[in-house]
């Protein structure tokens, strides 16, 4: 699903992220933690072809992301508000995304039903415009966006970030349903350890841009390897 080959980036003389070798398969839910500064956001730009790498290359589905577009039909991403159309309301840019995605509204309709313990009645039906939302419902409506149309890869960085304690569960929730029923591949970056390790089947730590560690269930034996590394 996802390949990375001999992948670098480099800003002046410091290397951010320097992972010789990665693949992600079809239907797995991923996490990538790690400090701040580790090179998490910046391995997920690459990836989404965002910034360019030093040396290396990204393949998604066999097709080099810098390259090809075809990528794209089949990746949704939530990074930061800035992948937003802010200046709209949540309804009018989920009805703009379904044109583009080529939904009918009865697909988006049952999009966001999934959607609706998450939104807890304050995402939809408010003329209220995205950018005025708070952190925790703006990060929502990200989310639900990069979900939509049919996506078999979903990026998520932070998801877990501003979320009351509810709404965290809820996304937990909807996140394993959705691997559960069409084999999404999810990654995930995320500080929270107890969160990423409940929903995740494997866990990459990044320190300076390096893997450190690559950890496959059972997810108690994964708990352990972080909570030894992060306190040592």
């Amino acid at each position: 699903m996802i390949q990375i080959e001999d992948l670098k980036k480099r800003y002046d003389q410091d290397t951010v992220v320097d992972i010789s070798d990665l693949h992600i398969p079809r239907g797995e839910c991923f996490g990538l933690v790690g400090n701040n500064g580790a090179g998490k956001t910046t391995l997920f730009q690459l990836i989404l072809d965002l910034v360019r790498p030093t040396d290396g290359s990204v393949f998604i589905e066999g097709e080099n992301v810098q390259s090809s577009e075809e990528w794209k039909k089949i990746t949704g991403a939530y990074l930061d508000r800035h992948m937003l159309l802010t200046y709209l309301t949540a309804d009018e840019y989920f009805n703009f995304l379904r044109k583009i995605y080529g939904m009918s509204k009865e697909d988006l309709q049952i999009h966001i039903t999934k959607f609706e313990p998450l939104f807890n009645g304050e995402i939809t039906g408010y003329k209220k415009y995205i950018r005025d939302l708070s952190k925790g419902n703006l990060k929502k409506v990200g989310i639900a966006s990069a979900m939509m149309g049919n996506k078999q890869i979903v990026l998520l960085d932070e998801p877990f970030e501003n979320l009351d304690p509810t709404s965290q569960n809820r996304l937990k929730q909807i996140i394993s349903n959705e691997i559960g029923k069409k084999e999404i591949t999810f990654l995930i970056s995320s500080h929270d350890l107890i969160h990423v390790t409940d929903i995740c089947n494997r866990i990459v730590l990044l320190e300076k841009g390096l893997i450190k560690q690559d950890l496959k269930a059972p997810k108690e034996e994964m708990a352990d390897a972080l909570n030894a590394y992060f306190h040592a």
